[in-house]
C-alpha cells in the first residue's frame, strides 16, 4: 500500500499554497517596479537620458520615490530581503540625485547695479493679458515672453512699449513668437537657432554690458528627442561663448537638472537663480497642479557676476507654466 505525504505547508483548506503564490506576485510586483526605476536611475548615473521613455521620466526623478518605497512594500510582504536591498539602494540613488546640481558662490567684486527679470511661457498667447497685468505690477527691468505668437506680440507693443521700448523678437505664430522686453538700451545679437524662436539681445544696464539670451528649445516628445537634445546643445554653446561677460540665460528650457543635456549648460559655470534662493525644486510646469506636482522646466541662469535677492513663481490664468520672477544684483 502507498503512502500519501503531505505538503506540511499546506492546509486541508490550501491556505499555505495561496500564502505563498502571494508573497510570489508581490515579489513579482517589486521586481517590476524596481526594474522600471533602475532604467531611469542607471541613465541618470551615467549622464545620458538615454532614449523615450527615459527622457520624460526622467523629469520626474524625484516622483520615482513613490514606485520604489511601494517595490519596497512589496518586499516586505514577500518576504524577499534581496529586493529589499536593491529597493534601498535605489533609494539612496534616488536621494542623492535630488540634491541641486550647479555651482553656488557669491560674487567677489562690489554691485554696481540692480535688475529684476521675469520670464513666462504664455502657451500660444493665451496668458497675455495675464502677463501685462503681472508685469505692470511687478514692473520687472527685464522680461523673457516665449510662445508669443502675432496678437500677443501686438498686445505687447500696444500696452507695454511706453514701460519697455526695447525690445528684440522672433516673430511667429503658435509656439514659436518669442519676445525680449526691456527697459535697457539693447543691441539685437544673432540668438540661437531653433525650431521655437530664441532671440538674443546685450543690454546696457547702468553702462555694463549683459548678454541676454531667450531659450525655447524644443520639447522630449517621443519622436523629437535628439532636436531637444540639439537645440539645448546650441544653448549650452551660446552659453560658453563669452565667458567673461555677464550673461542672463532664462525661458522654457522644456528640461530639469536631471537631464543630462541641461546640465551641460550649467557646466559652463552658469547658475539657476531658483537654486541659489533653495527653490531649484519648486515646480513651473504643469502649473495646473504645481507647487502639488509637477517639475522646474521654466528657469533663469545667470552667471558668476549675478547675486541673486529673491526668486518667486506666479501662476498666470491662460497658461500651463508659471512665470518665474527673480531680483539680481550685478557685481564687478
Amino acid at each position: 500500500m502507498e503512502t500519501a505525504i503531505a505538503d506540511p505547508t499546506v492546509t486541508g483548506d490550501g491556505a499555505g499554497r495561496r500564502a505563498g503564490g502571494g508573497r510570489r506576485f508581490g515579489a513579482w510586483c517589486a521586481a517590476l517596479l524596481f526594474a522600471g526605476v533602475s532604467v531611469v536611475v542607471g541613465c541618470r548615473t551615467a549622464d545620458t537620458d538615454g532614449v523615450t521613455p527615459v527622457p520624460q521620466l526622467l523629469a520626474f526623478l524625484p516622483w520615482l520615490l513613490v514606485p520604489t518605497a511601494a517595490g519596497l512594500l512589496f518586499t516586505v510582504l514577500a518576504r524577499w530581503w534581496t529586493g529589499a536591498v536593491w529597493g534601498v539602494l535605489l533609494l539612496g540613488l534616488l536621494a542623492w540625485f535630488i540634491e541641486p546640481y550647479g555651482k553656488t558662490g557669491d560674487p567677489s567684486g562690489p554691485p554696481v547695479a540692480e535688475l529684476r527679470v521675469l520670464t513666462s511661457n504664455v502657451e500660444f498667447g493665451r496668458a497675455t493679458g495675464a502677463l501685462i497685468a503681472e508685469v505692470r505690477r511687478e514692473k520687472p527691468d527685464i522680461v523673457f515672453v516665449q510662445e508669443c505668437e502675432y496678437t500677443c506680440d501686438a498686445a505687447l507693443q500696444r500696452e507695454l512699449a511706453d514701460a519697455y521700448p526695447h525690445r528684440q523678437a522672433v516673430a511667429g505664430g503658435g509656439s514659436e513668437g518669442s519676445v525680449i522686453l526691456s527697459r535697457f538700451p539693447l543691441e539685437p545679437t544673432e540668438g540661437v537657432r531653433g525650431t521655437m524662436g530664441m532671440p538674443g539681445a546685450v543690454a546696457d544696464v547702468d553702462g555694463h554690458a549683459v548678454r541676454l539670451q531667450l531659450a525655447h528649445p524644443m520639447p522630449p516628445l517621443p519622436d523629437q528627442v535628439p532636436l531637444w537634445q540639439r537645440e539645448l546643445g546650441r544653448l549650452r554653446d551660446a552659453a560658453a561663448a563669452e565667458p567673461d561677460t555677464p550673461t542672463v540665460l532664462a525661458g522654457d528650457f522644456n528640461a530639469s537638472q536631471d537631464h543630462a543635456a541641461f546640465r551641460r549648460i550649467l557646466d559652463t559655470g552658469l547658475r539657476d537663480a531658483a537654486r541659489l534662493n533653495g527653490a531649484d525644486r519648486t515646480p513651473t510646469w504643469p502649473s495646473r497642479t504645481a507647487p502639488a506636482f509637477g517639475v522646474q522646466i521654466d528657469h533663469v541662469l545667470v552667471s558668476k557676476e549675478f547675486a541673486t535677492q529673491k526668486s518667486r513663481f506666479l501662476t498666470l490664468p491662460g497658461t500651463d507654466h508659471q512665470a518665474v520672477l527673480v531680483d539680481l544684483t550685478l557685481h564687478t
